[in-house]
């Protein structure tokens, strides 16, 4: 039984996707994407569709954790290539506003 090997472009059209998928997931409290947000700090993908994403929130009590891993589970296993997606918390660095696209800077009215 061979294992499916992807060439580097193929990775990075799928991590393409997997970050496309993510920006459908809106963090309900700001009305923005977790992408543009800047809380998806680091996509991993191994060939065997293992998805990996590491991401912070906004603050550490946030009580939105459960409802935004239950949406980048759902929106991220809509891509074919990926099998099995883990969400990781992770903390450090620290989320500030500066990790936010100019698109979130200007939605939310922040300079």
């Amino acid at each position: 039984m061979s294992e499916e090997k992807w060439t580097t472009e193929e990775i990075g059209e799928i991590q393409e996707d997997i970050m496309a998928a993510l920006e459908t997931v809106i963090d309900p409290e700001l009305g923005i994407d977790i992408v543009n947000l800047g809380l998806i700090y680091e996509v991993n993908l191994a060939e065997n569709g293992y998805c990996e994403i590491k991401m912070t929130l906004t603050t550490m009590g946030c009580p939105l954790a459960d409802v935004l891993t239950e949406q980048i589970h759902q929106a991220v296993k809509e891509i074919d290539a990926v099998k099995d997606v883990d969400v990781k918390l992770v903390w450090y660095p620290a989320w500030t506003t500066d990790r936010m696209s100019r698109y979130a800077r200007i939605s939310l009215g922040i300079k």
